[in-house]
C-alpha cells in the first residue's frame, strides 16, 4: 500500500497541474461546441444550402444507405440541410403512425369540431350569396324562361330555396360525418402539410422541447469537462502527443450520447442506485403534450385544411360529387309547383341540367365557410382539447417516439460530428501546449 501512495504522490510531484487542469476545461468547450453546433446541424437551415456536382446522384445510389441519408446526397448536392426539416415528411409519417392515428380517428376530428355548428355557419355564409346564385344559374341555363316569369313567382323560388337551405346543409355535414374515414386521410394530410412547411416540424421540435435542447448544450461542458479529467490522467502519465486526437473522438462521440441519453431515456422512471432517473423530456410530458396539441390543431389538423382537403385533395370529385347529390333533391322541392310547369316549358333533359348546374355551382359555395381562418381558429379548440388529452394518455414509450423517431436514425450523423470535433480538439490543445503554436504554454 505505502508503494502505491508514493507511486501516486511520486506521479502527482511530476504532472504539471496548469497543463492537467487546461485538459478537462478544453474538453468542456469542445462538448458545449459539440452539443451546440449538433443543434444547428439538427433544425438548420430549413431548406438545402450547397452545390449540385454532376454525376454525384448516379454514384450516391451505389454508396451504403447510411451514407445516402446525409441531406442533399442522394439529388446529387454537397452541402447541409438541417435534419429535421429535411425528414420534414418523415416526420409527418411517423406523427400520424406513432402518435395521430393512436389520438383519434378522423370521425372523432370531424365530430370535435361540431358538426352542427358548421352546419349554421355554412347557412349563415351561404343565405346572402344565395339569390344571385339562383339567379345567375338561370339566366345560364334558361334566360328566357327566368325573364318572363313574374318577379313574385322568382322571389318565391329562391325564398323556397333559402327555406330548403338549412336541411340541406345538415344533410351534407352529415354525409360528410358518415364517410369521413373514406374522405379524409389524415397521413396524407399531415404529410404533405409538413413536407411543404419544414419550418413547423422544427418550430414542433423547439416549442415543444426547448428547455431539453437548452440543458443539453449546457450539459454538454459538464459531460465534456468529467470525460477530461481520465483523458488527462492518461495523457500525461504516457506523455504521448496522438493519444489526446484519440481521446479526443471518444469524448465527442460519447458526449452527443450522453446528451441524446439524457433527454430521452430512460422513457420510464427507474431507481439506479436509489436516484429517480428517467428522460429530462418524459417528465414535461402533460406540459409538453399541451404545447403539441396547440401546434398541430392550430396549424396542422384545422377545419380550414380539412376543407382544402376534402374538396381539393385526392378524394375532392368524390366529395364533391357527394355533395351536389345531396343538392339535387332540394333543388325539386324547392320548384315545387313549378317543377312540371318548368319540365313542360324546357323538358326535362334541360330541367336536369338546371338541377346539375346549380348543384355543382353550390358545391364550391358550401364548403367555403369551411375556410373561414376565424371560424376554423375557434373550432380548432376542441381538436386542440381532445389531441392534448389523449398525448398525456400515451405511455412515455410511445411520446419519446413521437419526437425521436424522425431523426434517431440519423443520430448517428450527431455522432460523428462529435467525435471529428472531439479529434480536432485535440490536435488544437497539442498543437498549443505540445508543438507550442503560441510559445509560453506550459507542456508534459
Amino acid at each position: 500500500m505505502d508503494a502505491v501512495l508514493d507511486g501516486l504522490a511520486d506521479w502527482a510531484h511530476h504532472v504539471n497541474w496548469i497543463y492537467f487542469v487546461s485538459i478537462p476545461i478544453f474538453t468542456g468547450v469542445i462538448g458545449w461546441l459539440i452539443n451546440w453546433s449538433g443543434l444547428w446541424m439538427l433544425f438548420k437551415p430549413i431548406n438545402f444550402h450547397g452545390f449540385r456536382v454532376p454525376g454525384l446522384r448516379e454514384i450516391a445510389g451505389i454508396m451504403p444507405r447510411k451514407v445516402q441519408e446525409i441531406p442533399g446526397l442522394m439529388e446529387g448536392g454537397v452541402g447541409w440541410q438541417g435534419i429535421v426539416p429535411a425528414r420534414a415528411a418523415k416526420m409527418g409519417s411517423i406523427a400520424v403512425d406513432k402518435v395521430i392515428a393512436k389520438l383519434g380517428t378522423p370521425a372523432e376530428f370531424y365530430a370535435q369540431l361540431e358538426p352542427d355548428q358548421i352546419a349554421e355557419h355554412i347557412v349563415n355564409v351561404f343565405r346572402p350569396d344565395l339569390p344571385q346564385l339562383v339567379h345567375d344559374v338561370m339566366m345560364r341555363e334558361h334566360p328566357r324562361l327566368w325573364r318572363d316569369l313574374p318577379k313574385p313567382v322568382r322571389q318565391a323560388v329562391i325564398d323556397r330555396v333559402q327555406a330548403q337551405l338549412p336541411g340541406v346543409v345538415k344533410t351534407i355535414t352529415d354525409e360528410i360525418g358518415v364517410h369521413i374515414n373514406q374522405l379524409l386521410d389524415p397521413k396524407i394530410m399531415v404529410i404533405d402539410h409538413f413536407r411543404k412547411n419544414p419550418e413547423l416540424v422544427v418550430r414542433v421540435f423547439k416549442d415543444v422541447g426547448q428547455r431539453e435542447l437548452n440543458l443539453m448544450v449546457a450539459f454538454g461542458f459538464i459531460f465534456g469537462f468529467l470525460l477530461g479529467i481520465p483523458v488527462a490522467i492518461i495523457d500525461v502519465t504516457f506523455e504521448i502527443w496522438w493519444l489526446l486526437p484519440i481521446l479526443g473522438v471518444f469524448v465527442g462521440w460519447t458526449t452527443n450520447l450522453l446528451g441524446m441519453w439524457l433527454i430521452f431515456d430512460p422513457p420510464e422512471e427507474k431507481r439506479i442506485l436509489g436516484i429517480k432517473v428517467q428522460g429530462l423530456f418524459l417528465r414535461r410530458q402533460d406540459e409538453c403534450a399541451e404545447v403539441y396539441a396547440r401546434i398541430i390543431a392550430d396549424d396542422v389538423i384545422t377545419l380550414e385544411r380539412i376543407g382544402d382537403f376534402l374538396m381539393d385533395g385526392p378524394r375532392g370529385d368524390r366529395t364533391r360529387q357527394m355533395i351536389a347529390t345531396a343538392m339535387r333533391p332540394a333543388i325539386d322541392k324547392a320548384a315545387g309547383p313549378l317543377r312540371g310547369a318548368v319540365n313542360v316549358a324546357m323538358g326535362g333533359r334541360r330541367y336536369d341540367s338546371i338541377k346539375d348546374s346549380f348543384a355543382m355551382e353550390a358545391v364550391g359555395r358550401t364548403i367555403t365557410p369551411f375556410r373561414d381562418a376565424d371560424f376554423s381558429k375557434q373550432q380548432s379548440e376542441k381538436i386542440r382539447v381532445l389531441i392534448a388529452r389523449r398525448t398525456k394518455e400515451l405511455p412515455p414509450k410511445d411520446f419519446v417516439e413521437m419526437m425521436r423517431s424522425a431523426i434517431k436514425e440519423d443520430e448517428w450523423m450527431l455522432y460523428l460530428h462529435g467525435a471529428v470535433m472531439g479529434a480536432a480538439g485535440g490536435f488544437l490543445h497539442v498543437g498549443l501546449f505540445v508543438w507550442h503554436w503560441i510559445p509560453g504554454l506550459p507542456g508534459h
